[in-house]
């Protein structure tokens, strides 16, 4: 499949939105391709030396679903996750985006994790969720997952506050059930971080000694 390709610092999972800023002139003539064919392009991971895409790169097919134009040219877009794709190699085309080869790809059959695994990503990531609007003095909200493990496993790794690095393997992760584990894993570990966060952030509040902080003087 050929696909142009917008190499970013974030990570796109299928059947999950992603808000996108686009203001270089190749990219706004992508978007505008985009727009008048299919209305996707690929997202892959900026290289560690160049930002073209390299061979065996994994990406994210996007399909744009809003797009606001600004009146210097600029838009704001909304994509949605679709397929999952390796890239198989640079085209030579005279766009002034990378065009590529990709091939799609799907988790392995027979990788789905046992009920109770995915019950506890669930639980698990709700628990983190709720933490982290606490924290961020949001109303607390219960997530809306998906039931099937496969795409509940894609909205937990677009969901969880992790460098991008980590969200790229979990994206190229070709077994349900080891994405399932390893978010398990990382769910543990920030969710102390929130704890230690939100404990110092409810003492703060109550001035440290448990009760709320008196009010400041007016003058």
């Amino acid at each position: 499949m050929r696909l142009p390709v917008f190499p970013l610092s974030v990570v796109l999972f299928p059947g999950t939105p992603l808000p996108l800023h686009i203001f270089e002139p190749r990219y706004r003539q992508m978007l505008a391709d985009c727009l008048a064919g299919d209305r996707r392009f690929g997202i892959t991971p900026t290289g560690a030396e160049r930002e073209a895409p390299d061979p065996g790169m994994v990406g994210c097919t996007a399909e744009v679903r809003v797009n606001q134009e600004l009146p210097d040219g600029r838009s704001n877009i909304v994509v949605l996750g679709g397929d999952r794709f390796v890239v198989s190699d640079l085209l030579d085309d005279p766009a002034p985006y990378h065009v590529a080869a990709v091939r799609t790809f799907d988790d392995e059959p027979g990788s789905t994790p046992a009920a109770e695994r995915a019950d506890l990503l669930r639980e698990s990531f709700t628990r983190y969720a709720t933490l982290v609007r606490e924290l961020s003095d949001v109303e607390p909200q219960v997530p809306d997952l998906p039931d099937e493990p496969l795409q509940l496993s894609f909205h937990v790794s677009a969901g969880v506050d992790v460098e991008p690095a980590i969200k790229q393997r979990l994206l190229v992760e070709r077994s349900t059930a080891r994405r399932v584990e390893a978010l398990l894993v990382v769910l543990a570990a920030i969710t102390k971080g929130v704890e230690r966060a939100l404990d110092v952030h409810r003492r703060a509040h109550t001035n440290g000694r448990g009760h709320n902080r008196p009010p400041m003087p007016v003058s």
